[in-house]
């Protein structure tokens, strides 16, 4: 699979996210700080999550579609996938 741009950057964004969570756990910042920025992390690593598979998905539906094959497996796959990331 190819990894655009688009998805290369919101890694950033949480990686820095991450970087700016250490920082606030350094400087002794209050604990519902540090936890929303955790969860806003998170969130933004599950949404990452979804657009790779759902990405990589239609990739994979259409190239089935070309050579004949049954999709139903590669739709399972995904879900489980996302279930797996939860």
């Amino acid at each position: 699979m190819d990894y655009n741009s688009q998805i290369k950057n919101r890694i950033k964004r949480v990686e820095g996210q991450l970087r700016g969570i250490v920082r606030m756990m350094d400087q002794g910042d209050d604990c519902k700080d540090v936890i929303t920025q955790l969860s806003a992390a998170k969130t933004a690593l599950d949404r990452s999550v979804g657009l790779i598979v759902s990405m990589n998905l239609v990739e994979c539906v259409k190239d089935s579609q070309e050579t004949g094959e049954n999709t139903e497996e590669l739709v399972k796959e995904a879900v489980n996938l996302l279930v797996k990331s939860r």
